[in-house]
């Protein structure tokens, strides 16, 4: 007779009190437990009309995952980046973060994550759009304020953050701001290895020049150069021999 092996499994309960998925890590046993049973109940008792809301909230987000930057685009830029690529690697440097720059890591995540989100309505409107600043300004704080309503009371949170980055006047949106120019630098260099043009995308690379940018930025924008400028040496020095 074939033999089974016997799994002690706990009670549903203990599972729940112990390893709840939707509470900050470090909560006492039992606040965890509370919080795990309060996520469950708050998603059971969700409308039709509420889910309905999360829905096209999510279709919104997705529309980043197919828009194409426009500055890559006007300058004819074969295979181009998305608006959410750009947002996603500006994310994955704030793990960069090690603490010694008193900045807060996870705010600097969440604004990386929406700073750009009101593209998924206006798209991505640059200087050459023909659109004033002022314009841009209305219509991207029109379009927050309609993606956050469909998420309310979660929504406050992005909307105090995109207000946030948008004043630029904490530690983490002047650095966020930063991480922005340094994946547009990144970017070009990368399009100029890629397409066997380097030195194609200078005016992209020039506009760091003379910018006062956080240090791990500044550090990473120096290498990067660093290795633009030896790739144009080497090509300079093989057309000549």
């Amino acid at each position: 007779m074939q033999r089974f092996l016997r799994l002690s499994i706990p009670p549903w309960s203990n599972i729940s009190r112990n390893y709840p998925r939707n509470c900050p890590r470090g909560f006492p046993s039992v606040q965890r437990g509370k919080c795990f049973r309060m996520a469950t109940m708050d998603q059971s008792t969700m409308s039709g009309n509420k889910v309905r809301d999360l829905v096209k909230f999510l279709e919104l987000v997705g529309n980043l995952k197919h828009l194409k930057r426009t500055g890559w685009l006007l300058r004819n830029v074969a295979d181009c980046e998305t608006v959410s690529a750009h947002m996603y690697r500006m994310s994955m440097v704030t793990f960069l973060l090690d603490g010694s720059e008193g900045l807060d890591r996870l705010k600097c995540m969440e604004l990386a994550l929406v700073h750009d989100l009101a593209e998924c309505i206006v798209g991505d409107i640059t200087p050459y759009c023909g659109v004033s600043r002022e314009e841009k300004k209305r219509r991207e704080m029109k379009a927050m304020e309609d993606i956050t309503k469909m998420i309310s009371p979660r929504g406050n949170r992005m909307m105090e953050l995109f207000h946030e980055y948008e004043e630029n006047t904490s530690p983490e949106s002047k650095f966020i701001k930063d991480l922005d120019r340094l994946d547009m630098v990144l970017q070009a260099f990368e399009y100029e290895k890629r397409d066997n043009c380097v030195g194609k995308h200078k005016e992209f690379v020039d506009t760091v020049h003379g910018k006062s940018l956080h240090p791990l930025v500044g550090s990473l924008i120096d290498e990067i150069k660093a290795q633009r400028e030896a790739l144009m040496k080497d090509k300079e020095d093989r057309r000549s021999s």
